[in-house]
């Protein structure tokens, strides 16, 4: 048996319930994994809402960390002891246990605690995809980021410091601008009390201050619906605007409009897309790992709950009062 949330209708966070689950044996090419830490993301806010629909009733969560109890015949390369983490496969990370496939379990490396993991394997991976697969900075460049604080954010800011990119940071206030600085993002932009509109003119003005007009080849704008006509209008001419959440509402534009803002590029990208097949996925978390171990990138948890107070990590989440990464403890 063992604990876990889920939910039976869209909706706030008081959809989510603590209940008692069974958990069997773990089958052929399954392993049975016992968290240690569980990250929350903002993707979870979206199947909790509906906005990325799912069967109901379903658990919540795709991203955690923790130890293999058992393994099912066929599984080769994970063994009971292993401390792994993972971010693909079903809803349900929020538990204190659960049955897993195989393969997209990642062993985590000896230097690396589950605490740091539970912050780098969604979040390092995702700056990982977005900074050298979806749009490869090759250092140099100036870009500009949308929620430079955020769990994400964070990680960007260290990695663009590392390879020599001058980051562009929006945050929502000046103690996130403070925080985005101080891990490595270059220039804060804080359009907290600003409008959509506001930040249209004021976010592409700045941007054009900083790059002496020239404007940015690329943005990673996670924000979505109210900041799209700001990032549009701070790239340069065939520059890339990569579309990579919708914290504030979905993105819906036409397609003239890229043209007229500049033969501009746009790009929807999902973690699946960049993180399979499994060897694929092992490089790429080999490359965050490796980043952290060589003190490139620190990363811890900001803001901890239990699993039973996951209602309260997403109100804290969608406050925008968190900074950083949050995570459940069971």
């Amino acid at each position: 048996m063992a604990r876990a949330i889920r939910f039976y209708e869209t909706g706030g966070p008081e959809v989510l319930k603590l209940e008692t689950v069974e958990v069997g044996e773990p089958g052929a090419g399954q392993a049975r994994v016992r968290h240690s830490f569980i990250a929350v993301n903002f993707i979870d806010v979206y199947f909790r809402t509906g906005r990325y629909p799912l069967p109901l009733p379903n658990g919540l969560g795709s991203d955690a960390v923790g130890v293999v109890e058992a393994v099912g015949p066929g599984v080769t390369d994970i063994k009971p002891g292993d401390r792994v983490g993972y971010l693909l496969g079903p809803q349900g990370a929020y538990s204190d246990v659960r049955v897993m496939p195989a393969e997209v379990l990642i062993p985590i490396p000896d230097g690396i605690s589950d605490r740091t993991a539970s912050t780098i394997i969604m979040k390092g991976m995702t700056a990982q995809y977005l900074f050298r697969q979806v749009y490869p900075l090759k250092g140099g460049e100036t870009i500009l980021y949308h929620a430079a604080a955020g769990g994400v954010g964070l990680i960007a800011c260290q990695w663009a410091r590392a390879i020599g990119v001058t980051m562009i940071g929006t945050v929502s206030t000046e103690e996130k601008a403070a925080v985005a600085r101080e891990n490595g993002c270059a220039h804060t932009i804080v359009t907290g009390g600003m409008s959509p509109e506001d930040m249209a003119r004021e976010i592409p003005k700045r941007v054009r201050e900083l790059t002496a007009g020239r404007g940015v080849p690329v943005v990673y704008d996670s924000v979505g619906r109210d900041t799209m006509m700001a990032s549009l209008d701070s790239l340069q001419v065939r520059g890339s605007f990569v579309s990579n959440g919708t914290t504030s509402g979905p993105v819906v534009i036409d397609s003239t409009l890229l043209a007229v803002k500049g033969s501009i590029w746009m790009t929807r990208p999902a973690m699946v897309h960049y993180a399979t097949p499994r060897a694929h996925m092992l490089a790429m978390a080999s490359e965050v790992f490796d980043m952290v171990l060589a003190g490139r990138i620190h990363s811890e948890p900001k803001q901890t709950f239990t699993l039973a107070d996951a209602a309260e990590a997403h109100r804290a989440l969608e406050s925008r009062k968190t900074v950083g990464a949050t995570v459940l403890v069971p």
